[in-house]
Formats: C-alpha cells, sequence, structure tokens
C-alpha cells in the first residue's frame, strides 16, 4: 500500500508539473486539396417593399432593370412616368457554392442593397441567376428575404438598429450546374495546414505515417503529401486521418486591438528581464457658471451669468515593476497587473519593451 501510495504520489507531481498539451484533430487544421468553395454573384430585384425601395431618379440601374423585367414577361412600351414605384430596389445577390453540390440542393443566399433603398424589410427577390468567375450560371435565386435590423422614420426624428439594408435568403438558391471534380479518383492528395508552421506539418506527418504507414510527407511548412495505403480508396484513407489528433506548435504573437482595448498574449511569448514604470498626470478642467441678478426694483438691470472655472493637475508618481525574464504568460499577466494599468497603457508598455528588444514574439496591431 505503501509502495502504491508512494507510485501514485509520483505520477501526481510528474502531472502537475508537465505542461497541458492541446490535442486537436487533424480535420480541424487542415484543408484538403481542391475541397473548396465557389464564390457566386448576381444583380436582382427586391419588390413588394413598403415604400422604402430606390428612388428611380437617384438610381437609373433600378429602372432599367425593372424595364427589362417587365419586357421579358411581356410588359412593354412603358414611359418612365408609368414606371415611378418606390416598392422596388436593385440588390447584389452572393452565394457560395460549397464541395461537391449537386443538381437540385439549395444553398444560402445574402442580398445586399446597391440604391438608395432605406430599407429591405419585407421584399421578394425575384429570379436571380448567380454566375461564377468563368461566367457560367451555378445557381438561381428567389425567394422572401429576412432582414435583421429595421428603420422607423417620423418628421424630425429616427431610429435604425442594425442594417436594414442587408438580409439573407435561407435556401433561397436551388443549384443548377455542378463543378467537376472527381476526387476519389486522385492518386495522390495534399492537406494544407490552416496556420503554416514547419514543427506543426512534422507532427501531423508522424501522427498519419504511426497510424496507418508511410503514406504522408510533409513537403513544406504547409503541405503534407498523402497517397491511399493498401486498396483503401482516397475517402477511406481520409475517413481514418482526419480523426488522428495531434499538438499543433504556435508561433509567439501578441495582438492588439487600439479601438477596442482587446489585447491577445500567445502562450510562447517570452520577454527577457526589464523593469517598466508607467505614470502620468491627470488633468480636470472644470466650468461652474453663476449669475448675478441686478437688484430688485432696479431699472436697466440684467441677468449676467459668470462663468468660473477651475483647474486641477494631480501628478500621479511612477511606479517600478520589474518583470522577469522567460516567465510564462501567466507570470507576465500578473507582472503587468501588479503596476495597476488599464489596457491603453498595457498596449503602450507592450509597445515600448517591443522596442526595447526585450518582447521575444511578433506584434500585430489590428
Amino acid at each position: 500500500m505503501k509502495a502504491m501510495f508512494k507510485f501514485l504520489l509520483i505520477s501526481l507531481t510528474l502531472a502537475l508539473a508537465l505542461p497541458a498539451s492541446a490535442q486537436v484533430r487533424i480535420k480541424d487544421i487542415v484543408t484538403v486539396e481542391g475541397v473548396r468553395s465557389n464564390q457566386l454573384v448576381g444583380y436582382g430585384l427586391v419588390v413588394g417593399l413598403n415604400g422604402t425601395g430606390d428612388s428611380l431618379r437617384n438610381a437609373p440601374f433600378t429602372e432599367r432593370a425593372i424595364k427589362g423585367m417587365l419586357e421579358r414577361l411581356g410588359i412593354g412600351n412603358l414611359t418612365e412616368d408609368q414606371m415611378r414605384t418606390a416598392n422596388t430596389a436593385a440588390v447584389m445577390v452572393t452565394a457560395s457554392l460549397p464541395p461537391f453540390a449537386r443538381m437540385g440542393s439549395t444553398i444560402d443566399v445574402v442580398v445586399s442593397s446597391m440604391g438608395d433603398a432605406s430599407s429591405l424589410r419585407g421584399g421578394t427577390l425575384i429570379v436571380t441567376p448567380l454566375t461564377a468567375a468563368d461566367g457560367e450560371i451555378y445557381a438561381v435565386a428567389q425567394g422572401p428575404i429576412a432582414v435583421a435590423g429595421f428603420a422607423a422614420q417620423g418628421l424630425n426624428a429616427s431610429i435604425v438598429e442594425g442594417v436594414p439594408t442587408g438580409a439573407r435568403i435561407d435556401n433561397g438558391a436551388i443549384v443548377e450546374r455542378e463543378v467537376a471534380f472527381e476526387f476519389n479518383e486522385l492518386s495522390t492528395i495534399k492537406l494544407a495546414l490552416r496556420n503554416p508552421d514547419f514543427v506543426t506539418a512534422q507532427r501531423v506527418e508522424q501522427a498519419i505515417n504511426q497510424a496507418v504507414g508511410p503514406v504522408a510527407r510533409a513537403l513544406d511548412s504547409r503541405t503534407i503529401s498523402v497517397t491511399p495505403f493498401g486498396k483503401e480508396s482516397m475517402i477511406e484513407t481520409l475517413a481514418v486521418i482526419e480523426p488522428l489528433q495531434v499538438q499543433p506548435d504556435q508561433v509567439a504573437k501578441v495582438v492588439i486591438d487600439a479601438r477596442s482595448g482587446t489585447i491577445v498574449i500567445g502562450a510562447n511569448v517570452r520577454i527577457d528581464q526589464v523593469a517598466v514604470s508607467q505614470g502620468g498626470l491627470t488633468v480636470t478642467v472644470r466650468d461652474d457658471f453663476n449669475v448675478s441678478q441686478p437688484e430688485t426694483l432696479s431699472i436697466g438691470g440684467t441677468t449676467i451669468v459668470v462663468p468660473n472655472s477651475t483647474v486641477e493637475v494631480e501628478e500621479r508618481d511612477a511606479q517600478f515593476a520589474v518583470i522577469d525574464g522567460s516567465v510564462s504568460l501567466q507570470r507576465l499577466v500578473d507582472g503587468l497587473n501588479a503596476i495597476g494599468v488599464g489596457a491603453t497603457e498595457t498596449i503602450s508598455i507592450l509597445q515600448s519593451i517591443k522596442a526595447a528588444g526585450a518582447l521575444h514574439a511578433d506584434l500585430e496591431i489590428i
């Protein structure tokens, strides 16, 4: 029992001492060559709006589209005055054709206003062909649109919530043409890492070869070439490979969003030993207004507003905090928090540490 207790104690100590490893599936960090979506785009009309459509005087392309649509439906010889309407809007329709989409399947589309329409709520998209970069029609969209935002306007005020000039149609397009691609006929495939890294590429290669044999070979920091093993098909090969788990490596990076004050620090970020001081001045300006009234029953007296401004300057003593070198992410965060600074000051501190050459990481500001 004592020996068993010592073994469990040593095992627990080692488990706490070792860093935690994040194992992920290969399918979550790679894309397969040839298995990709294709972007589609089309120009159409949304009808049935409640007076919130394009003004034809400011959007002549809408007028031409209405005229062309009516002529195709057998209604022609209309003058400009006869086509005055505020219930129609010209829109761009975009969609993504997923890989292996078959004829008759449906895809989602996004509808965006092109003219000066104030809202697309309550509208219906008329038959709109969707083409790819090669100019061929791959899908046709039509149907009632769903708008997330809204707009309300009165005589002297208006409220706009969200974007009422953009909308979606779930399953709003029918696939009319397939992209020719015989995946199962490939003799080899290439797996592309979403985040290129030589270490991760080697780990993916080793995981595949240990599981199914020597069928994988890393070509560079992004690409791993795989050939089918045995008599298995390419689909069966991928079905075995994708669930395999590896531990991806990461570059040391600090990402800063200066607009929102968001800071993301990677786990591999390290800094040399530095002393950080943060201090400054706080200036407060306050304006008070005193009202001077004339004497009671005085003739010609006027009320005078006398401004009184107060300026206060508060100097905060600079405080030094020593951040040890080659520290972990937790120690780095604790050292920055010990200074008691906010997000804006932390961004300045990280930039200064990078400029001093003590921050061993990529500093990306978005």
